[in-house]
């Protein structure tokens, strides 16, 4: 195969895609689809024998994305990640990778210099007098995976969490012929033999290893399609371990004063934007007070009355009846999650709620809103931010997901491929749409929300 050319029809330098039966290269469906006519021309039969039809029809069917190197069959609307019998599509991604660097090499060569020279930069920091290199690694973007890789970077930036993981023995998935082969899964195939601890030990281990080469998560987004359908029990996980939590949910009917109480394991907690808020679009903006995460947490907890929809069947009473409703939290995770309710939905209208929530860095207290707080110790209810996952746009079907999180006392911006040094005064402007806590050591200090 050549060194890929211009686009073969429209000329344009972007999302090129390589045909991999006869290595044309044409613009993907998202710039002017040139690669899917490609294969819809080739679909069309050159002649009147069966033969050459059934040839014809069987071919231009998989092409190669230049950029992410991930394989796409036309024929089958999917994305591919398993390999032929003698690796052809590794070596097909082995040669555009070698084509990349030779391309790139002395335009790295000039921004390496650049960087050695600069004393402040985006991929370098200056710590007690001497300079240290980044040593994150990017995600590449299969196709809207933008928010499963901001969760993943902000997962990785989770000690208790991503620590389980790595240290977790390395696992051959497959074995005689196969044995050391790098294992690849298609959500159609039938391989039992599917890890995905495996595939996202591998995954958290490549993010720190100081590449400058993106990682393609693509074996494990396969997995997760794969093994999600068998996610259906409770059992107790070291993700329970970690982001598990107890609510109590209070219900007392209004008419009797019968009251009611249930414990409900929560992973996380999805909290409402109060609506006198929803107009403050900035931090710095004029109109009204600045809606805290604190609101928030208030707004969830706070004692409600469960309008006409909602009527709670009691017991006692034995019908339906207008009631009041509160939650306490009986027990605190060790890392908790917090989801911002940033898209709305009614009958007619779905929208974003695009309201700044002003949240802390350091020690959320957390004591106010439990069920018994004095049993618990002073330090054992704070907080302290690790990540968070900001989405940029306005609309509910569209935008784009990044995120940010703190490594070894720096934060970071994870943007997909591109891992960037940023400040916390940065960090705190950001329209946070989750929020990953960690619970605070004793050892630490004593600030509070």
């Amino acid at each position: 195969m050549q060194s890929p050319p211009h686009l073969a029809v429209c000329r344009s330098n972007k999302s090129p895609w390589v045909c991999l039966t006869c290595s044309s290269v044409h613009c993907g469906r998202y710039v002017n689809g040139h690669a899917k006519k490609h294969y819809e021309d080739a679909q069309v039969p050159l002649t009147n024998h069966k033969k050459s039809e059934k040839q014809d029809k069987a071919q231009h069917t998989v092409c190669m994305d230049c950029s992410s190197y991930s394989t796409y069959c036309y024929r089958c609307d999917d994305f591919v990640v398993n390999d032929t019998k003698l690796g052809l599509v590794q070596k097909v991604r082995e040669h555009l990778q070698n084509l990349e660097n030779s391309a790139f090499t002395a335009d790295r060569h000039r921004k390496r210099k650049l960087l050695e020279n600069s004393t402040l930069n985006s991929k370098l920091l200056k710590v007690n007098g001497s300079t240290t290199a980044i040593c994150a690694t990017g995600l590449r973007n299969l196709g809207n995976t933008c928010f499963m890789n901001a969760i993943l970077q902000s997962l990785s930036n989770i000690e208790q969490f991503c620590c389980y993981f790595k240290e977790l023995p390395a696992v051959e998935l497959r074995n005689g012929k196969t044995a050391g082969r790098r294992t690849y899964h298609t959500r159609s195939q039938g391989d039992n033999n599917v890890s995905l601890v495996e595939e996202f030990r591998k995954t958290l281990c490549a993010l720190w290893q100081g590449s400058q080469t993106a990682f393609s998560p693509e074996s494990l987004f396969y997995v997760v399609w794969k093994i999600m359908p068998n996610f259906r029990n409770g059992a107790s996980t070291v993700v329970t371990a970690i982001f598990g939590g107890i609510l109590q949910n209070e219900v007392n009917c209004l008419i009797c004063g019968t009251e009611s109480r249930k414990f409900d394991p929560f992973l996380d907690l999805s909290l409402d934007i109060p609506s006198q808020f929803r107009s403050k679009r900035s931090k710095n903006q004029e109109n009204g007070p600045v809606c805290s995460l604190r609101d928030c947490l208030r707004s969830f907890t706070d004692l409600e009355e469960l309008d006409e929809t909602e009527l709670y069947m009691c017991h006692k009473c034995k019908k339906k009846q207008k009631s009041t409703k509160k939650f306490w939290i009986q027990k605190l995770p060790k890392v908790l999650c917090l989801h911002l309710k940033r898209f709305h939905w009614t009958a007619y209208l779905r929208n974003k709620v695009d309201t700044y929530v002003e949240f802390p860095l350091r020690g959320l207290d957390m004591k106010c809103y439990l069920l018994e707080p004095e049993n618990s110790g002073p330090e054992s209810c704070l907080y302290d931010l690790a990540a968070v996952v900001v989405h940029h746009g306005s609309g509910v079907g569209s935008g784009h997901y990044t995120a940010y999180a703190t490594h070894e006392g720096r934060w970071f911006h994870f943007n997909d491929s591109t891992v960037t040094l940023t400040d916390e005064e940065t960090v705190v402007k950001a329209k946070a749409y989750i929020l990953f806590y960690v619970e605070r050591q004793a050892k630490a200090g004593s600030d509070k929300l």
